[in-house]
């Protein structure tokens, strides 16, 4: 197969792995250096001796080091992405999220290089669907600060779409609802599957909700019952290597749990060794808030899914370590009669990752071919080619893949819709009061095109700023502080004589690979304003929307 291989890879907050697809048409998870599927996506920075390179240990070890040097070692680094002034210190250095999670990149390349003996430069990573644009930019930074090319990023739940309809070879047409409860963040999204379509209908989320929040109620619990046993003791959570091994001891015991009843956790503090046991009932109650908000979250999207005509949902696919608790099925079946089934929780997501990245190499391969045999011009994409071209395009390129041919087509004609995680607009002026004025909303189905009519708000204004914001809210607010620039620019140059009213056209569109492009035209400027934002490009244009002076539109006359 002509190009590069496409390694998948699942970024978690807790645990992430990295997948291909083998030479039998199979995506494969790549076990790392100890033999396990998966890599805890925890960092230990080691500062050496005095003057030396900070050296620094991804995994399993860097994990256990986390209960010896707690102040070294980095950990849900993923709920920070995005956040342009989080930074991790170890040995008076600073590193951003981004920078933190390339060397859990670097170590997922090393360890499928090892194992393979194929160099990793071409990836696939995957973020929850309801990453916006400074998440998504950071998440492709990281990529690149590991000396990787990240072809595409892919919503979690597509990719665990894509890993359950690649396994059901044919299938009827079907809707699921991915319930994607992972280490440290929730999804839940609806999607059709179709042949030759994955159409993603509505998405939610919450990026501080996931696993270890259950790790540290069970935490708090063990605590309070271990000072209620030996209360001249203290509080084994105010020292912080206490802290270390009861959260190991927590995540051990919930574990336990999803196969057995009940489970006994020693708790030592200072000498004092108090044996608590903890039943899956109690479990389920000192979480049961935390369970509660990921279905209503659940709830909202169904709402959103039945407002596009979606009455039915044929299965719930389970994803994420957390979906693996046998209440999370129960409840799903009690509050929306939902048919639930595991997808392989851990690995599915890495999976559908790699299943995406054979799409992209094998879209790339066809497509050359076809350009190298005048069957398509550079600037075409493959849906304007000739269905026989294209089977003879991907007939090349099956053997290697280990698919046939048809299995070649249908891969790269497979179209995937996706929808707005957030919502879109620009400042303005209601009646005098600066608001945010959305163009689309969270959910609206890709691509998008809107046009608007603003108008100025002065005699003469030689000048109209025009700054496009992203939601930054659950729920959409036409407050200006609840919301988030991502680029700004101006109309300049327009000649006095122009009257207060004038109006202003704004268009906001919105492409399939979530390319943003905003075009603002005033009848007297003699060039419309153009912004575009690409995604996962760097984070400068923010920066200056930041600091951008703002002269605002009015929305109405």
């Amino acid at each position: 197969m002509a190009g590069t291989k496409v390694f998948g890879i699942d970024l978690g907050t807790t645990y992430s792995c990295i997948a291909q697809v083998d030479e039998y048409g199979r995506p494969d998870v790549i076990r790392n250096i100890e033999s396990q599927p998966t890599t805890p996506s925890v960092v230990l920075f080691d500062g050496g001796a005095e003057g030396a390179t900070t050296s620094f240990v991804v995994g399993t070890q860097a994990k256990r080091q986390a209960r010896i040097r707690p102040d070294d070692v980095a950990r849900l680094v993923k709920r920070h992405m995005g956040t342009s002034d989080w930074r991790f210190v170890a040995h008076d250095v600073e590193y951003s999220a981004a920078a933190v999670s390339s060397l859990v990149l670097k170590a997922l390349a090393a360890d499928a290089e090892r194992a393979t003996g194929i160099p990793v430069t071409d990836v696939v990573i995957t973020v929850p669907a309801y990453f916006g644009d400074e998440e998504r930019k950071a998440t492709k930074l990281a990529g690149e600060l590991a000396g990787l090319e990240v072809v595409d990023i892919i919503n979690e739940p597509t990719a665990a779409a894509f890993a359950y309809g690649f396994g059901q070879d044919g299938a009827e047409e079907s809707t699921v609802l991915v319930y994607d409860l992972g280490g440290g963040t929730f999804d839940t999204t609806v999607i059709k599957l179709s042949e030759g379509a994955i159409t993603v209908v509505a998405t939610d989320g919450d990026h501080e909700l996931g696993g270890a929040d259950w790790d540290n109620e069970l935490v708090r619990y063990l605590a309070q019952k271990f000072t209620e046993a030996e209360p001249d003791a203290g509080d084994p959570l105010d020292d912080v290597y206490d802290e270390q091994e009861l959260l190991t001891a927590a995540e051990d015991a919930k574990l336990a749990l999803s196969g057995r009843d009940s489970v006994d956790v020693l708790v030592v503090h200072k000498g004092h060794r108090v044996s608590v046991p903890v039943t899956r009932a109690t479990f389920e109650e000192i979480t049961g808030p935390l369970l509660r908000r990921t279905l209503e979250l659940t709830g909202s999207v169904l709402e959103r899914a039945r407002e596009k005509g979606v009455e039915k949902i044929d299965l719930c696919l389970l994803v994420g370590g957390m979906s693996k608790t046998p209440v999370v099925a129960r409840r799903l079946e009690e509050s929306f009669g939902l048919t639930s089934r595991l997808v392989d929780p851990d690995l599915a997501v890495a999976k559908g990752a790699a299943v995406y990245g054979q799409k992209k190499a094998l879209e790339r391969a066809v497509h050359s071919d076809l350009v190298a045999s005048g069957a398509l011009r550079p600037d075409q994409e493959l849906a304007a080619a000739d269905a026989a071209d294209v089977e003879k395009a991907a007939a090349a390129s099956a053997g290697e893949a280990g698919l046939a041919t048809a299995s070649v087509v249908d891969l790269v004609r497979t179209k995937v819709t996706n929808v707005t995680s957030r919502g879109f607009g620009i400042f303005a002026e209601d009646r005098g009061v600066p608001v945010a004025a959305f163009l689309a909303h969270q959910n609206d189905a890709l691509p998008i095109s809107v046009t608007r009519t603003f108008y100025t708000v002065t005699d003469d204004q030689a000048e109209v700023d025009i700054r496009l914001f992203e939601q930054g809210t659950t729920t959409e607010s036409t407050a200006i502080d609840d919301n988030k620039v991502i680029v700004a620019g101006a109309i300049t140059g327009i000649p006095p004589g122009h009257q207060r009213g004038t109006p202003v056209e704004v268009t906001f569109s919105m492409a399939a690979d979530q390319t943003i492009r905003v075009t603002a035209a005033h009848e007297g400027a003699a060039t419309p304003l153009v912004l575009q934002v690409h995604a996962g490009v760097g984070s400068e244009q923010m920066r200056a929307a930041e600091s951008a002076k703002v002269s605002l539109l009015k929305q109405r006359d």
